[in-house]
């Protein structure tokens, strides 16, 4: 009775006044951490092994079939995963079973001699380890991709870039919802949720590519780069409110509002104080007399900016092109893109590797009837993806120079992680029937896996003076 009542007075005095555990629990414990710190460390490493052996075998292959390195990297992703080999596995739910169809953990059985009782433990540290490398790896990139952009091009194409970005998200939203509910029937919310998730764009693989085939500083480049930004921040926007109405069934407005503002002030107060500021911070780096004073200061930056955007509920990615953005205007701009490229070499691949591995091609099994109905609908969705983002370069008009309309909008088309965010929250939610859940991942993988060799095509059909370079960068 008197824990009772001191429980219901003061709650978080609780634990103290009930009976301590056994002091051989207690050593159990100690005993069973101790044990699983090593492995997880064998365990991340073993992953890291897989990791780059499938982005170099994969990224090579592409590049001897004139193919971009990052779908090889994707591909070589999907061949390690879930899909094929089992190796990379990331739990979805139940830990014992995804660590029981890890091959590398049971690799790890076999070679370590680890204790079953401590394997999920073991499986599910290393997969966290893993992705956490992973989101490191996009911060990197966007910020590398921010360094090799231009801020004044990116604001001259602003506007062109925001008339991109908001017809590649209005477009294949109505049309995508709009045949969702009218051609097959579907229920409206699950129907505006797949529309939405149509509507991403994953500026990660496409400013990759861009870079790759030495497009990122054309004025096509540019205008991509720009949309994807905004595409990112309308997308944000567009989750919130779908998540909302598929939660609740209402949308609170306010915290539409909020988001909205949130992020016009994030990115403006960024680019206007950064102007400002980023004198100081030079003269910073000057001062300093350690070695890789340039590099550690930049990413400290470009990390901080990350972690205020992620506060912000934006995306962190986002902080971090920003800071790339801002520290490409200084004179230290060349020195630390030869400085970062090398720390990129290493996380970025994670990354695409890791987006690979979790995608799972067994929803295309025809063999299996419950696949065959998000079959056809994630036909229709891999259509409305393509043409909904392609007829943006089209709305395009006027303007003194010559661009390709046709490589701006097939830019647009990659989905990538953005979509599976996309595809993760509704499936959690519960609004998503097995069919539409399954047909939205096909529609990522399509899009993800379309969008390179699309867009380098698009990129030799429209010919020098349609994809001159704007200006010379020492990047890309």
């Amino acid at each position: 009775m008197t824990d009772f009542v001191l429980t219901a007075i003061a709650p978080g005095w609780a634990h103290f006044l009930s009976p301590p555990l056994p002091f051989t629990s207690v050593l159990g414990e100690a005993a069973a951490e101790a044990e699983a710190g090593p492995l997880v460390l064998a365990g991340v490493l073993l992953s890291l092994i897989v990791v780059y052996l499938a982005s170099k075998i994969g990224g090579e292959l592409c590049v001897r079939l004139d193919l971009p390195p990052v779908l090889g990297e994707l591909v070589g992703g999907v061949v390690v995963g879930v899909s094929v080999l089992n190796l990379l596995v990331f739990p979805e739910g139940n830990i014992a079973a995804a660590a029981a169809d890890s091959r590398l953990m049971s690799f790890l059985q076999a070679t370590a001699g680890v204790d079953p009782e401590i394997v999920g433990s073991v499986f599910a540290s290393t997969s966290e380890t893993v992705n956490v490398l992973s989101e490191i790896g996009v911060i990197l990139l966007l910020f590398e991709i921010g360094l090799e952009s231009d801020l004044n091009e990116l604001i001259r194409v602003g506007p062109q870039a925001a008339i991109v970005a908001v017809v590649g998200v209005v477009t294949p939203f109505i049309l995508g919802t709009g045949g969702l509910v009218y051609l097959f029937h579907l229920d409206t919310v699950p129907a505006i949720f797949a529309g939405a998730a149509l509507t991403a764009t994953s500026i990660g693989i496409t400013a990759k590519v861009l870079a790759e085939i030495q497009r990122l500083s054309s004025r096509e480049g540019q205008i991509i780069i720009g949309a994807a930004v905004l595409d990112d921040i309308l997308g944000i926007v567009i989750l919130a409110v779908v998540a909302s109405l598929a939660k609740e069934g209402t949308v609170e407005i306010s915290n539409v509002l909020i988001l909205v503002a949130s992020a016009a002030a994030f990115l403006i107060g960024v680019i206007v104080l950064g102007r400002l500021l980023i004198p100081y911070f030079v003269g910073l780096m000057n001062q300093l007399k350690t070695r890789g004073q340039v590099l550690i200061l930049s990413l400290t930056l470009a990390f901080a900016l990350a972690y205020l955007a992620d506060v912000i509920q934006l995306e962190g990615i986002l902080g971090a092109f920003a800071a790339g953005l801002v520290l490409a205007e200084t004179d230290k701009r060349d020195e630390l893109e030869e400085q970062v490229k090398p720390v990129a070499d290493v996380l970025v691949p994670v990354f695409f590797v890791v987006v690979g591995a979790k995608t799972n091609l067994g929803v295309l099994n025809p063999a299996v009837p419950a696949n065959r109905e998000g079959l056809i609908i994630a036909a229709f969705l891999v259509v409305v993806a393509i043409i909904g983002k392609v007829v943006t370069g089209y709305t395009l008009f006027g303007g003194k120079e010559k661009v390709n309309k046709l490589a701006i909008g097939v830019g647009m088309i990659p989905r990538g992680e953005v979509g599976l965010v996309f595809a993760g929250v509704g499936s959690a939610s519960g609004v998503l029937p097995e069919s539409l859940d399954a047909a939205i991942i096909v529609m990522v993988i399509a899009t993800t896996f379309l969008a390179p060799p699309m867009l380098r095509f698009a990129f030799n059909m429209g010919g020098p003076s349609d994809a001159e370079p704007v200006a010379e960068t020492s990047g890309g």
